[in-house]
């Protein structure tokens, strides 16, 4: 199939995904690993979803530290790449 140029970035941590499962098995389900990266015209945009909203479904207090540490880390790197 024929596709515009987007990319589906596998962006998880394996530390940080080892925390997270400490902190609540069913994590795995919600983890933020995919960062998405497309052009439209003529600019390229790199997007992903909030860990603090992803992992926030769980309602486990214990992933709240680890979800705002991923988030940090996750804009740092997507604001340097655009």
């Amino acid at each position: 199939m024929n596709f515009d140029n987007y990319l589906i970035l596998g962006a998880c941590n394996p530390p940080n995904a080892y925390k997270a499962l400490q902190a609540e098995r069913d994590i795995g389900l919600m983890l933020p690993c995919n960062v998405i990266v497309y052009e439209l015209g003529k600019k390229t945009f790199v997007s992903a979803v909030l860990p603090t909203i992803a992992m926030s479904v769980v309602e486990n207090e214990s992933l709240e530290d680890i979800a705002e540490e991923i988030e940090v880390k996750l804009k740092r790197v997507i604001d340097n790449t655009c």
